[in-house]
């Protein structure tokens, strides 16, 4: 149990990281502060668990492999930063194209993120 607890609060930190960084570098969005990565960490995860459940679960658009499974993850990811936009106050998305070079930034830099830890761990 604890060692699932902070593994959460580890992926929470760190996914705030790249958020804050993402932010900093103005790739698409804009965060106020550390604080507001965090924040903006949290819900993001709630929106894009609800949004992927709705997409893929309810209304059955898969995202599997391919340039099609890319192309709605990529889309899936940029509706997850407009939507969680308007409920972090710190936390600013230039619109659509914004959110989708947010996205592929974000991805980037947890990529890159995942990669460091990796060598360490």
């Amino acid at each position: 149990m604890l060692s699932t607890l902070l593994s959460i609060a580890i992926v929470w930190l760190l996914s705030a990281l790249v958020i804050f960084i993402v932010g900093k570098l103005n790739l698409g969005m804009s965060v106020a502060s550390f604080g507001g990565a965090l924040i903006a960490a949290a819900v993001i995860a709630l929106v894009s668990g609800l949004l992927t459940w709705l997409i893929v679960g309810v209304l059955g658009i898969g995202d599997g492999g391919g340039w099609w499974g890319a192309i709605v993850s990529l889309v899936v990811a940029a509706l997850v930063l407009l939507v969680s936009d308007k409920f972090v106050g710190g936390m600013k998305v230039n619109g659509f194209v914004g959110a989708i070079i947010a996205a592929l930034g974000i991805g980037l830099v947890g990529w890159l993120a995942n990669w460091i830890v990796g060598l360490f761990v």
